[in-house]
């Protein structure tokens, strides 16, 4: 896997390999100038709180599930950091509290509340966009995960395969999530597969038809490798001891899993 440009802030780590994150930080070192405060929206695991901590690092950081210490925070700081400002019940309250205050806030959320309805509160307002529109920064991401995965688990020469496509479903957490899981895996034994096969469905099971249920657990990740390594369905059919109706069967029954059909 390539590595595109990167830029690393020192304390938070914030990438910018992208234009997109390299604009959300040009904006961060504005805000560190001034004394307004701001909101950063964006979905979960894109960025915004490392971003938030690197314009206020020393400031504490508050979870919007909880008003009361939230206000509390508001009387004791004159800086702080609003987690998930979107679980805010009671905006007027908080909007009155800091008019009262005068504590600054650079708060991070979803889009729960509209720039419209938070303008009386943040005099600047702006995006982090969801990395599956930062094709740069998902490249260098999945390199720096690579490279906490061989810290933590102590195996040097594993690399991504060239077919490795990011899952960034949920963003740098699902990204994570998906390099760790390949990393540990790429070395698993039949016992290791076993055992996470045997994990997986032993709170999953009690259905009337089960078995049915979760073949596919074997059937779709068998037909996959088989095609990625044969190439077709036709050496396919051979390796399996399957005729080539019965492999298109399966295959056409499991279509939602993006099965790659070749002749």
């Amino acid at each position: 896997m390539e590595v595109a440009a990167i830029t690393v802030v020192d304390v938070t780590n914030f990438l910018t390999a992208s234009s997109a994150s390299a604009e959300a930080f040009k904006t961060a070192n504005l805000l560190k100038g001034l004394s307004v405060n701001a909101m950063i929206y964006g979905e979960p695991s894109t960025g915004k709180l490392t971003l938030a901590r690197y314009i206020l690092p020393n400031a504490p950081i508050v979870n919007g599930n909880n008003l009361d210490e939230l206000l509390n925070a508001l009387e004791t700081n004159s800086a702080l950091i609003l987690h998930r400002l979107d679980d805010i019940a009671n905006l007027k309250r908080l909007v009155d509290k800091v008019q009262q205050t005068k504590t600054r806030i650079i708060a991070t959320g979803g889009f729960r509340y509209t720039p419209q309805q938070l303008e009386e509160l943040f005099a600047i307002q702006f995006t982090i966009p969801p990395l599956r529109e930062r094709i740069e920064d998902i490249t260098v991401l999945s390199s720096l995960f690579l490279d906490e995965a061989k810290k933590i688990f102590g195996k040097n020469d594993f690399m991504l395969p060239k077919d490795f496509s990011a899952d960034v479903s949920e963003n740098a957490l699902s990204l994570r999530r998906q390099i760790y899981l390949n990393y540990l895996l790429s070395n698993a034994s039949e016992a290791n597969v076993l055992e996470i096969t045997e994990n997986y469905l032993l709170d999953r099971l009690g259905g009337n038809n089960d078995y049915r249920q979760f073949l596919h657990l074997f059937e779709v990740p068998l037909i996959r490798a088989g095609i990625k390594r044969f190439k077709s369905q036709l050496q396919l059919s051979d390796r399996l001891g399957l005729n080539r109706n019965t492999l298109r069967k399966k295959i056409t029954e499991h279509t939602s899993y993006n099965l790659e059909i070749k002749e």
